[in-house]
C-alpha cells in the first residue's frame, strides 16, 4: 500500500522503511536484506574460534578473485589478513586525501603488512551527485551516506575482476563495538530519543508516530530491551546499505562475520570498561601481533558537503528549518529524502 507519510516519517527515524507493505509511490516498492537466520549462524566462545570459523568462509570461497574493502578499522583488517598476498583491496579516500588521514594511513598499513594491492576509491560531493539516483530507485526509498562510496568501490572492483567482494560490516553488532549505544542500561525513553536518527516531527508538516517499533521491545518499569533492538532493526538497517551497493552493480559480496554469533553472552561490563569487541580485539592480535586500534567508524564527510547547505524547501517540510540544529548526518537525511521525492513528483 502506498503511504508516502509513513514512509518519510519510518526512514528519518530508522534510516529505512520498517514495514515492508507501505511504499512511498504506487508502482514502486522498497527493498530491504533479510538477515541470516539463527539456524545457520555458527557459535563462537573465544578468537580463536573466530579464527577457525574466518578460515573456514576462506576455504569455502577458493576459486574466487576475492577483493576487500580495507578501511582504518580492525574488523575489516582482520577480513584483510586472510586474503592471500596479492589480492585486491579497495580503499576510500575522501577529498583528495585531506578527510581522516589517518585513517588512510591505517589502511595503507594493513595492505603493505598483508602484501595486498591497494587501490584508492576518490569520493567527492561529485560521486554522490552522480550514483545517488540510482541507488534511490534501485531501493525505492532514500539512501544512507555510505551507499554512493560503496557502489564507486563496487564499480571498480569489477572493473578489476573482482567476484567476489569482502567486508566487515556486521562485526561491531555481533560483538559489542556499539560502545556507545552498549554504554548504560537505558530506560525506554532515553533510548527513543538516543536512537532515533532524525525525529520525524520536528522536521515534517505531516509526520507519523513510528514508535510502535520501539515498543515492540518494552519492559516493565520503563525499560527496554535494547540488546534484541539492535539485533532485529540496526541490523537490517546498517547491512542494507551493502545489500543495495553492491546490488545495483551485480557484484556480490561476503561478511564472514554475518554468519557468526556469540556463543557466551556479551559481557557488558567489559564492554563499559573500555573493552569493546573484546574476542574481535584477540582475534587482531592474534593476526598483526599487536595490539587494535581505536574504533573508526567508516569516514563520510558530510560536515563538509553540507556545512553550506540552506536545508529542504519542498512543502513536505517544515518552513524556515535552523540547520546549525541538526548534525551532517541529519542533513543527508534531509536532502536525500528531498532528492527522492524530486525523483517522482
Amino acid at each position: 500500500m502506498v503511504d508516502k507519510n509513513f514512509c518519510m516519517s519510518s526512514y528519518l527515524a530508522f534510516r529505512y522503511i520498517e514495514d515492508p507493505e507501505k511504499n512511498f509511490y504506487e508502482g514502486l516498492r522498497h527493498c530491504n536484506i533479510q538477515p541470516i537466520s539463527p539456524e545457520e549462524k555458527r557459535p563462537v566462545k573465544t578468537a580463536e574460534d573466530i579464527d577457525r570459523e574466518m578460515q573456514a568462509f576462506f576455504d569455502a570461497e577458493k576459486g574466487q578473485k576475492l577483493g576487500v574493502m580495507l578501511s582504518g578499522g580492525m574488523d575489516s583488517a582482520i577480513v584483510a589478513s586472510y586474503l592471500p598476498a596479492g589480492s585486491d583491496a579497495f580503499t576510500f579516500r575522501f577529498l583528495g586525501g585531506e578527510f581522516q588521514k589517518e585513517e588512510l594511513r591505517r589502511a595503507e598499513s594493513y595492505a603493505e603488512y598483508n602484501h595486498l594491492q591497494l587501490h584508492y576509491v576518490d569520493i567527492d560531493w561529485s560521486v554522490v551527485e552522480k550514483y545517488l539516483p540510482t541507488l534511490m530507485k534501485a531501493k525505492g526509498a532514500p539512501v544512507h551516506s555510505i551507499e554512493p562510496q560503496i557502489y564507486k568501490a563496487a564499480l571498480e572492483a569489477k572493473q578489476l575482476g573482482i567476484t567476489k567482494m569482502l567486508v566487515g560490516e556486521s562485526a561491531d553488532l555481533i560483538f559489542g563495538g556499539m560502545d556507545l549505544l552498549l554504554g548504560k542500561e537505558w530506560t525506554y525513553d532515553e533510548f527513543v530519543k538516543r536512537y532515533t536518527f532524525t525525529d520525524p516531527f520536528a522536521v515534517l508538516k505531516e509526520p507519523v508516530n513510528v514508535n510502535y517499533l520501539f515498543e515492540r521491545y518494552r519492559k516493565e518499569n520503563n525499560g527496554i530491551d535494547y540488546l534484541r533492538f539492535m539485533d532485529d532493526v540496526f541490523s537490517i538497517e546498517s547491512s542494507s546499505s551493502y545489500y543495495n551497493a553492491f546490488g545495483c552493480v551485480g557484484l556480490p559480496y561476503g561478511d564472514p562475520y554475518a554468519r557468526l554469533v556469540m556463543a557466551d553472552p556479551l559481557d557488558l561490563a567489559r564492554v563499559r570498561n573500555g573493552d569493546s569487541k573484546y574476542l574481535v580485539r584477540r582475534l587482531f592480535e592474534l593476526r598483526y601481533g599487536r595490539k587494535a586500534p581505536d574504533k573508526v567508524p567508516m569516514p563520510r564527510p558530510v560536515d563538509a558537503y553540507f556545512a553550506d547547505w540552506n536545508g529542504p524547501v519542498r512543502k513536505e517540510f517544515k518552513e524556515n528549518l535552523s540547520m546549525e540544529n541538526f548534525t551532517g548526518n541529519q542533513k543527508w537525511q534531509l536532502y536525500c529524502l528531498e532528492q527522492f521525492l524530486n525523483l517522482y513528483e
